[in-house]
């Protein structure tokens, strides 16, 4: 630095480079490296210092996509514990978290760790849950780490182990190697930079083999993408070199004021000055565009290079072979990035897509990424410990064993895991009193559990705590109340139908007996006589057809065609109203002056619950009942008790609970019933931390015993006990209104309307061509007398109009 230095290529390590990254902002001499990935070197910290490769915060992304396409959400993190590696775990945790991922245990090792003591780190990470490994360290002790592992059993089927770009690196250096030296790393998936092919490259890699045949004992000297990052940054510091001299820039050195105090010193950091074009030459340097061996060599505005990109290897036999790309511009995919960048980005995870892998332990199916920890610890499964509702989760008495309907779902879903669960039910609450389950969800983020077993209902609250399974059987809120029954009175016979329906009914009748007359007057003499003759006939003739019982014949068509609609309608009508009745003076009629959840909200009457459960906030929160009309009940003797002695006498009105716990409570109580319908519709479910994958394998378990029938019989071996459930029995009587019979009513009313249509067409007609004489001798008349001579022709029986139009005629021909 005293030789009057504007640049540096270099170092090699993170941890070099953040102690001589001070020293280049000290002197404003730009610090170029190609390998110092850590992701903090590229903060405001460090203005001077350059990245010519990817960043590690790139590398760290794609593995935490790579976790989340095969699914894992948790992972082991190992890694040497310095600036390079805790800072490169860090963004990792940081990546995974996004994807709802985390590292569930971090295991650090000094960079000159010894075979022990790797060992030793090793075996702490076996206990753990999580099987997915992550190695983030450099090529010298990396290959050292996987020896170890492989020593352990922990290279065998069901493990993963993911590297970041070291060992890619040695194996690239190194190749070809022997299967000795691979027989550690077999189904190990590692990244290395991605270049794109291209003939710069090819020439590059043909000029490389030339150079080096013969230095090594394999041969040729292996190279890695690090080396082509290298050579670009050569060059590019060269563009931005011949940049800075063709603008006329010259190269200065002032001497440091806090450095020229240091005289006498050993080191002589009084001779080391400062480089006074350094920040243009910085600038030049982020500037250059050109096209490397690389590819494309050009920075963002962030100081990264553009087009960060990925290969994913797969170690099998002696090479590797590749499963994949990842680019900071799709993601995870099978195609070249450069092949992308032209379309639209797509990060979906239907877009997301990688070949076949080969794991550890030569397998092909993907691991599951955990296991229970082997280290004797058991599962602590919290259970709610009831006072009420036994049949679903009760303590066998002087035991630490449990049973009931949840109890037997839960064993019976564990039995169909494919592999063992360690767990011991630990009992919640104080057997005095039902416990709050959520509050057992709450313990379960505060690691007091590792689950949650019972009757615990899936809300909203619940779930931002825990992670729940696939609902085992549903329930959602419904009222229940007391209930009478209703004895039929004198005038039942009026309940069948509505007063609109009624009424409606009454018109129509009328109605076809004044259209049937109207068509029936001129030819038929049963509608003919005095007009209170003919009043009587119409009422007569329209209500009589309600019994079929009408005496007068018709003749004319339209009246027939109007007839038959109005006794098919009839027909309908009457049946429906004998069943109905007959419903009525039969069947046992039960009803309650609560109608259900809208009744209760805009009543004042107190109203049950069950104490502990989740109805009292939802009632409160949702309904928006006043806390103070909410009653606790506790067990299903005193619900029935309140409900049995009514507001009035201290009890409540109604009782709001799950309709799992009111079909049991209903079972052995006839004289209440659900009234209204179920307002919510919830889930019963087993309770986990929150990612946990054995909610996941539950939740298939539960939907096989759904799909085997299983989970019908343990709810028929609990549950099924309906004494009172099947009687059929009704809140309020099912009156016949309206809406059932208007279509009936229209086709009447449409056919009475054509009748009318065709037969005043008719009457008009025969009214034009057999007018009287007088009328038209006169030529015109008034409209007063126009209109009693029409009305004198429609009141005429047809065949004396005819006959008098006939005798006319006769006697106009004579």
């Amino acid at each position: 630095m005293a030789t009057q230095t504007v640049a540096i290529i270099g170092p090699q390590t993170s941890t070099t480079a953040h102690v001589i990254s001070h020293i280049a902002n000290e002197l404003q001499v730009p610090l170029l490296s190609f390998t110092a990935t850590d992701p903090t070197l590229s903060s405001l910290q460090f203005p001077f210092f350059i990245r010519t490769a990817f960043s590690d915060i790139y590398e760290m992304t794609a593995i935490a996509d790579f976790v989340n396409y095969f699914g894992w959400r948790e992972v082991i993190a190992v890694y040497g514990d310095d600036d390079h590696g805790r800072n490169g775990i860090g963004a990792l945790g940081d990546k995974l978290s996004e994807r709802r991922c985390k590292i569930s245990f971090k295991a650090p090792m000094t960079p000159e760790a010894t075979r022990e003591e790797i060992t030793d780190v090793l075996v702490q990470a076996a206990l753990e849950e999580s099987r997915v490994v992550v190695l983030h360290t450099s090529t010298a002790w990396g290959p050292k780490v996987l020896s170890v592992a492989k020593s352990l059993g922990m290279m065998e089927n069901g493990y993963v182990w993911i590297t970041t770009t070291f060992l890619s690196t040695w194996l690239d250096i190194g190749s070809p190697l022997s299967s000795d030296a691979t027989d550690d790393m077999q189904g190990v998936i590692t990244l290395r930079m991605y270049i794109p092919d291209s003939e710069r490259k090819r020439w590059f890699f043909s000029r490389w083999k030339n150079l080096t045949t013969g230095k090594t004992a394999n041969g040729s000297q292996g190279l890695s993408t690090y080396g082509i990052f290298a050579y670009d940054t050569v060059y590019a510091l060269a563009h931005a070199l011949d940049a800075f001299f063709k603008q006329g820039n010259q190269i200065t050195f002032s001497r440091d004021p806090k450095l020229s105090q240091l005289r006498g010193d050993n080191i002589h950091l009084d001779a080391v000055k400062i480089f006074n074009e350094g920040k243009l030459l910085h600038k030049y340097i982020y500037e250059v565009n050109m096209t490397g061996v690389s590819g494309l060599f050009k920075f963002t505005s962030d100081g990264d290079l553009v087009n960060p990109a990925y290969e994913i290897i797969n170690v099998i036999g002696t090479g590797t072979r590749r499963v994949g790309y990842w680019s900071n511009y799709t993601g995870l995919s099978i195609v070249p990035p450069e092949a992308l960048y032209s379309k639209p980005p797509n990060r979906s995870s239907a877009s997301q897509k990688l070949l076949p892998v080969l794991w550890p332990g030569e397998t092909t199916h993907k691991p599951r990424g955990w296991v229970f920890p082997n280290n004797g610890r058991m599962l602590k499964i919290g259970v709610p410990k009831r006072v009420s509702y036994r049949e679903f989760v009760s303590q066998v008495q002087g035991t630490d064993m449990f049973k009931g309907f949840c109890i037997d779902v839960f064993l019976s879903a564990v039995n169909l895991l494919p592999y063992a669960v360690p767990y011991k039910f630990v009992s919640y609450g104080d057997g005095d009193s039902n416990p709050s389950n959520t509050e057992l969800a709450r313990l379960i983020t505060a690691g007091v559990f590792d689950a949650a077993v019972g009757d615990i209902t899936i809300t909203t609250e619940r779930t931002k705590m825990v992670d729940f399974t696939q609902p085992y059987i549903e329930s959602g809120l419904v009222v229940v109340a007391s209930v009478k029954k209703t004895d039929s009175n004198a005038w039942a016979f009026f309940m069948p139908f509505t007063p609109m329906m009624w009424t409606v009914t009454a018109v129509f009748f009328l109605l076809v007996g004044a259209v049937v007359w109207i068509l029936e007057h001129r030819l038929n003499d049963d509608f003919r006589g005095p007009p209170k003759q003919q009043m009587v006939t119409i009422l007569w003739f329209s209500f009589s057809t309600m019994f079929f019982a009408h005496r007068e014949n018709t003749v004319s068509t339209l009246g027939r065609f109007v007839l038959l609609i109005w006794l098919f309608v009839v027909l309908i009508i009457n049946s429906s109203y004998t069943a109905s009745l007959t419903s009525i003076l039969t069947v046992k009629q039960l009803s309650s002056p609560v109608k259900g959840i809208e009744s209760l909200r805009s009543s004042k009457e107190p109203i049950g619950y069950l104490q502990g459960s989740f109805t009292r906030n939802y009632l409160i929160d949702e309904i928006g009942i006043d806390e103070s009309r909410l009653v606790p009940l506790k067990t299903p003797e005193e619900t029935a008790e309140a409900l049995k002695k009514g507001p009035q006498k201290g009890g409540v009105a109604a009782y709001v609970d799950e309709r799992a716990y009111i079909e049991l409570f209903l079972s052995s109580r006839c004289d209440y019933s659900i009234v209204g319908q179920e307002f919510t519709r919830n889930g019963w479910g087993f309770a986990f931390p929150r990612d946990s994958p054995l909610a996941v394998d539950l939740s298939t378990a539960i939907l096989e015993l759904a799909e085997n029938g299983d989970l019908q019989r343990i709810h028929d071996k609990w549950l099924l006990s309906s004494a009172c459930l099947s009687q059929g029995a009704k809140l309020e009587v099912d009156r016949l209104n309206l809406r059932s019979f208007w279509g009936l009513y229209l086709v009447c009313g449409l056919a009475c309307v054509l009748a009318l249509l065709i037969y005043c067409i008719q009457t008009m007609r025969q009214y034009s061509k057999h007018r009287p004489e007088e009328l038209e001798s006169s030529g015109h008349g008034s409209g007063s007398s126009c209109l009693r001579t029409f009305l004198t022709f429609i009141d005429e029986k047809e065949e004396i109009v005819k006959s008098r139009s006939k005798r006319k005629k006769m006697e106009g021909i004579s």
